[in-house]
């Protein structure tokens, strides 16, 4: 196996993003396509199991200046997943998956192919170099918020709050995109292969 591994399986969040169909060679993927090829991707880590992912919501691109209208705009999901990866390790292999989709770092808060954000581990406060737990922007995301209230409604944010309140509190439009479940809803993605 590859990365440390923490002491006991601990329960992932992780939000997925996409707004730009086509990755750094310009082969054309589709946005609800790259969101469903990381949900598989993340599964087959080795050390993560996803355990339940949200339906898709659509909402406008999020730049550093603000919302940008003539941005592509995202659909953004949430997937639940227990690991036994340290959170470090979880989200490099996350940059991992993110890099094999295409995603090219050029612009913060930039168009991107697919983003994958670790928003909590097991309730896991913390800052470094690396990583901060939980997400430091979560809170206020209704796009992070509004898909993973679909899967854990009562779920809190360590230090923010129960999301269901931090999500009445937002502003973001978000929209349901119609499409198919993530995953189905029988048996972990990983027991199927």
């Amino acid at each position: 196996m590859n990365g440390r591994h923490a002491a006991a399986e601990q329960s992932a969040v992780i939000a997925l993003g996409s707004n730009l169909p086509m990755d750094a060679e310009g082969i054309h993927h589709g946005r609800e396509s790259l969101l469903r090829d990381a949900v598989r991707a993340i599964d087959a880590l080795d050390g993560v199991r996803v355990t339940a992912a949200s339906g898709i919501v659509e909402t406008p691109a999020l730049k550093l200046h603000g919302v940008d209208e003539d941005a592509p705009s995202y659909l953004n999901a949430v997937v639940l997943a227990d690991t036994t990866l340290d959170p470090e390790d979880l989200l490099q292999q996350l940059h991992g998956i993110e890099a094999s989709l295409g995603r090219v770092r050029e612009e913060v808060w930039g168009d991107r192919t697919i983003d994958l954000d670790l928003i909590d581990v097991g309730g896991i406060t913390r800052h470094n170099d690396t990583i901060t737990l939980p997400h430091p922007r979560a809170w206020q995301r209704a796009f992070v918020l509004e898909p993973w209230s679909q899967v854990q409604p009562d779920a809190v944010l360590p230090g923010h709050g129960p999301i269901a309140a931090l999500l009445a509190a937002t502003t973001d439009r978000v929209t349901t995109y119609p499409a198919e479940p993530l995953i189905d809803a029988g048996p972990p993605l990983s027991a199927e292969q």
